[in-house]
C-alpha cells in the first residue's frame, strides 16, 4: 500500500494550505485593530442599537456620534435619505456585519451607533423638578433601561443613581429604554444617604418603597415635590436608606405574590405619584 503523505501531489498541497488559511482565517478572532466583538465597543464608546434608540440618539443634540453602520432597510425606516449628508461616518452594510460586531443576541435591527457616553447631571440641577426617581443599587441593565422608560413616560424629571453598584450606560441598557436614555437627566451620586439629604432639603419627600412599609404608598404623600426610592431586586432598600428617607410605603397588591419586580415596581409608583401631584396641580 502507498503512503498517503509521500503520494500527494504539489497542486495537493497547495489547496490544503489554502484550506488552511481559509479556516484560520474564519476562526481568527478580532485583532489589535479590528473592533472587538460585543455591546460595548471600549475605549469610552458605546454601541447603541436598535431603531428606537438609534432614532432618539440621532434626535439627541447632546449626543456625540463617532459612526453609523445601518442596513438599507432600517434607512428607509428612520427615513435617513441622505446619510451621506450625516455629520459623522455612515457605512451602509449587511445585516450579518452588524452580528458580527454585537454577537448573536443582540436584537440590532439593522442599526447600530457607535457614540460616546452622555455625560451624568449633577444633583444641583434640579430647579424646578417635582419628580424624581431615585435607585438603590439596582445593577441589572434590563431593569435600569425599562425603568428609565417608563419614568420618561410618567414625566419623571431626573433618574438618580449610585456611581457605584449600577450598571454604566450601555447597549443592553439602552436596548431595554426604547429611546429614553436620551429623553432624561441621568444624575449619579456617590453617597446615596447625603444626596437624599440634599434632596430633602431642596423640598422633596423622599419616599422608600418597601413591600412592609407601615402606610399605602397612595395615603403617604404630602408634598408637591416626590422622590421616589427604589431598591435592588432581592435586596430591597439598604438599611441605610431606609434610615433616611422621609416615609417608607408600600404598594398593596391583592395577589399571592406581595412583591413586584422592581421595573413593575417603578411604573405603578410612578403613576400612583403623577396622580397625586395633578391633583395638587388642578387645585392651584
Amino acid at each position: 500500500m502507498s503512503d498517503d503523505h509521500n503520494s500527494r501531489t504539489p497542486k495537493d498541497s497547495h489547496y490544503a494550505r489554502l484550506r488552511r488559511a481559509h479556516r484560520d482565517r474564519a476562526q481568527q478572532k478580532p485583532g489589535r485593530h479590528a473592533p472587538p466583538a460585543g455591546p460595548d465597543a471600549g475605549d469610552g464608546i458605546v454601541r447603541l442599537y436598535g431603531l428606537h434608540t438609534v432614532r432618539a440618539a440621532l434626535d439627541n443634540p447632546k449626543r456625540r456620534i463617532k459612526r453609523l453602520c445601518i442596513t438599507r432597510n432600517a434607512a428607509t425606516r428612520l427615513e435617513l435619505t441622505d446619510v451621506a449628508a450625516l455629520p459623522f461616518p455612515v457605512e451602509t452594510v449587511e445585516p450579518r456585519e452588524i452580528d458580527r460586531l454585537l454577537g448573536p443576541d443582540a436584537v440590532h435591527q439593522g442599526a447600530l451607533l457607535e457614540a460616546e457616553p452622555l455625560k451624568p447631571a449633577p444633583l444641583r440641577d434640579l430647579d424646578g423638578a417635582a419628580l424624581v426617581l431615585v435607585l438603590d443599587q439596582v445593577t441589572d441593565p434590563h431593569n435600569v433601561g425599562a425603568i428609565m422608560r417608563s419614568a420618561v413616560a410618567f414625566g419623571v424629571n431626573a433618574l438618580v443613581t449610585t456611581a457605584r453598584h449600577s450598571p454604566a450606560e450601555s447597549g443592553v441598557l439602552a436596548k431595554a429604554a426604547s429611546g429614553a436614555l436620551e429623553h432624561i437627566d441621568h444624575l449619579t451620586v456617590r453617597n446615596l444617604a447625603e444626596a437624599l439629604e440634599e434632596l430633602a432639603q431642596a423640598g422633596f419627600q423622599t419616599i422608600g418603597l418597601d413591600s412592609d412599609g407601615p402606610k399605602r404608598l397612595e395615603s403617604t404623600f404630602e408634598a408637591d415635590r416626590i422622590a421616589l426610592v427604589l431598591g435592588a431586586e432581592g435586596k430591597g432598600l439598604r438599611q441605610k436608606t431606609r434610615e433616611t428617607v422621609s416615609a417608607l410605603a408600600r404598594l398593596d397588591v391583592p395577589g399571592a405574590i406581595r412583591s413586584l419586580n422592581v421595573s413593575n415596581a417603578a411604573a405603578v409608583s410612578l403613576y400612583t405619584a403623577c396622580r397625586h401631584l395633578k391633583t395638587i396641580s388642578d387645585t392651584e
